[in-house]
Order: C-alpha cells, then sequence, then structure tokens
C-alpha cells in the first residue's frame, strides 16, 4: 500500500469467463453448432457443422470433457473420472482440433468411435467443448501511462455438446410424479419429477396439456436425464396466457426424440392446486 501511494505503481490484471451454452441450444457469441448433440451406435461416425455467424474471424479450440448430471439438470466437470468415463473420452476420435473460421464459413467435424475389445455394452458419453481462442492481446500500457490499478476482461466463450456412444441393446423407461404449481425466478412454472430406469439416458421434452386448449400450456425441450441418475427434478415454464387458469385437471408428457419422430415415453394424469 505505501508503494502504491508513493509512485501510483500500476497493476495490470486480465481476467478470463468462461460461458457455456446449454445443451437445449448450442450457440454462444458468434459460434453455432449443429447438430446439438451427437449419438453415435457401435463405430458408425458422424459429423458435425460449426459456422461464424460474427464479422470477423474466430478461432476456436476443440477438446473433450467428463461431466456428469446433478439432480437439478445441471453439469458439473468431473474430477476423477471413473474406468467408463475414461473410456468413454478415449475412445471418441474426432478432427481437426483447431479451426479458424471466417464470418459465415462453416466447417465439418468429423466424430467417430472406437471402442475398445472387451468394453461392455452400455452407455458411454463425454461433452465435446468449442472454445474460443482471444486474438493477441494489445500491450499492456507501462506502468507510467497508468494510475492507480487498471483491469482488462476479456471473455472467452465456449459451448459444449454431449456426444453419446451406444454399445449393444440398451433400454430406458421413463416416470413422471409429484406434478405442482411452483414459481421460476418469479414467473409461474409447473414443477415434476422426472425418474429413468435401464441402460441408456433419455432426451426429450415435457409438455402439459390442458382440455379445451390446442397447444401445450407447459413446454420444455432438450430434458436429458443421463445414466448416472435414476431421479431428476424439472422445472418447466407456465405459458404467460395460459398462468392463470392453469389450476385443474393436467395431461403431463414426456416425448423422447427418435429418428421416426417425437414418441411418448412417460404420461401423467394430475391435478394442479
Amino acid at each position: 500500500m505505501q508503494s502504491f501511494r508513493a509512485g501510483r505503481a500500476a497493476l495490470a490484471v486480465l481476467l478470463s469467463a468462461l460461458a457455456l451454452a446449454s445443451p437445449a441450444h448450442a450457440g454462444v457469441g458468434d459460434l453455432l453448432v449443429a447438430p446439438q448433440r451427437i449419438v453415435l451406435n457401435g463405430s458408425r461416425g458422424t459429423e458435425l457443422i460449426l459456422t461464424n455467424v460474427g464479422e470477423d474471424v474466430a478461432t476456436y479450440r476443440i477438446s473433450l470433457e467428463i461431466k456428469r448430471m446433478l439432480p437439478d439438470g445441471s453439469l458439473e466437470e468431473v474430477a476423477q473420472p471413473t474406468a467408463g468415463e475414461v473410456s468413454a473420452r478415449d475412445m471418441i476420435l474426432y478432427a481437426p482440433r483447431r479451426i479458424t473460421l471466417p464470418p459465415d464459413q462453416p466447417q465439418s467435424i468429423r466424430i467417430v468411435a472406437r471402442a475398445p475389445e472387451g468394453l461392455p455394452d452400455g452407455e458411454y458419453r463425454v461433452h465435446m467443448l468449442f472454445r474460443a481462442v482471444p486474438p493477441p492481446r494489445p500491450a499492456a500500457p507501462q506502468p507510467s501511462e497508468v494510475k492507480g490499478i487498471a483491469f482488462e476482461i476479456r471473455p472467452i466463450y465456449g459451448v459444449a455438446i454431449p456426444v453419446i456412444v451406444r454399445l449393444g441393446n440398451l433400454h430406458a423407461k421413463a416416470g413422471i410424479a409429484n406434478v405442482q404449481l411452483t414459481s421460476d425466478k418469479g414467473k409461474p412454472a409447473v414443477a415434476l419429477d422426472l425418474s429413468r430406469q435401464g441402460s441408456r439416458s433419455t432426451f426429450g421434452e415435457i409438455r402439459v396439456l390442458k382440455a379445451g386448449v390446442a397447444e401445450p400450456i407447459a413446454l420444455q425441450r432438450g430434458v436429458a436425464v443421463y445414466t448416472e441418475l435414476g431421479q431428476r427434478r424439472v422445472v418447466v415454464p407456465l405459458d404467460e396466457r395460459y398462468a392463470a387458469g392453469a389450476r385443474g385437471p393436467v395431461t403431463v408428457q414426456y416425448l423422447e426424440t427418435t429418428e421416426a419422430g417425437p414418441q411418448t415415453v412417460a404420461e401423467t394424469r394430475t391435478v394442479l392446486r
């Protein structure tokens, strides 16, 4: 403190913030990723497309991370992965691992799974992370040019999508329970417990239907229950147009996304009070 007052020495601090997109919408900053979720059956490969929708050239670094789902549906990074999680990471091959995209220029990323011999049947999952590489930073100001403390904030944007490998004939069942009216960030919503049983995860959308209303009074897409969970809590925002009349009998459905289209895998009838 004494030297600060006497010489007005400068302190330049670089703060980096990482922003991760929700799996429901795989886009952040100036990067769009499609598709937003990859499922590989056996060793069959696929590709995804990255598009720079910004006005400047952008560089992205691609890596794999292991994440687990918590009971509220959020994801946390894993510090000590299990053997199965390590196998999931090691079997995913992809290229390139770093790309530079001009504006409006798409780039394909090839992804393939190579399961090691003897790996048990099951579902294996990692998350593929696309992290922006910031452009070179201008030279820091000289101490004589700065008075007090200088802060430079440079956000580092990223987006993560799940990459799932399924080996063998896997199955899953889902259930819905404890449906009730609630609020989320001050807005009306429907909360419920979504359960899962079986050897694979589920993924789809929650619909809350009411007699006499043509469309769902509440809808939440991109709802997954991963294999590390048997149950998670889901909060579905109510459409404001129907919030006032939401009380009463409703039907709640969980529809799973399949190649043949949405299929109802769980349904319950209840009364919202």
